[in-house]
């Protein structure tokens, strides 16, 4: 659609009146303030899954999901992409429960994850601030923030 700049006239694009952000808990709950101000409209799904320290693999431990995911623009939101493990489980629990379309939005990832994803899941688009240089030997991300959810919250 072509709409006026306060400089000039370019193209814009709408965004889909139907979309459902579904934050990875907990840490992707510090996210949805800013998606909720963007898109109003958006619904709120939430997804627990963690990583397991020893074994790096995901662990799924709650899901609450609207209805109608299957014709929504699904915006699954997580700080940080390490490993991509978390992400590509939630990614898949989405896609078994119908859903279509979906986008992950991160703000650092490390190359490691963007790799596993687009392995995974080719068809789902990653947005991300930054690409943080590597995984340690923990998988954590560096140089990396530390842990997103303890940041957020104040919880070590």
């Amino acid at each position: 659609m072509q709409i006026t700049t306060p400089l000039e006239k370019t193209t814009g694009y709408e965004i889909d009146d139907n979309v459902i952000v579904v934050p990875i808990l907990r840490a992707g709950l510090g996210m949805i303030d800013g998606f909720v101000r963007f898109l109003p409209e958006a619904r709120v799904g939430h997804l627990g899954m963690y990583r397991d320290e020893h074994t790096h693999e995901p662990v799924d431990y709650y899901s609450s999901i609207p209805l109608g995911i299957e014709d929504a623009l699904v915006i699954v939101v997580d700080p940080m992409l390490a490993t991509g493990g978390s992400a590509a489980g939630a990614i898949k629990h989405l896609k078994d429960t119908g859903a279509k379309r979906i986008v992950l939005v991160t703000l650092v990832s490390a190359p490691e994850g963007i790799a596993f994803i687009r392995t995974t899941h080719p068809d789902v688009i990653i947005y991300t601030a930054v690409i943080d240089r590597e995984l340690d030997d923990n998988a954590y991300i560096r140089p990396g923030l530390g842990d997103a959810g303890d940041r957020i919250f104040g919880t070590s």
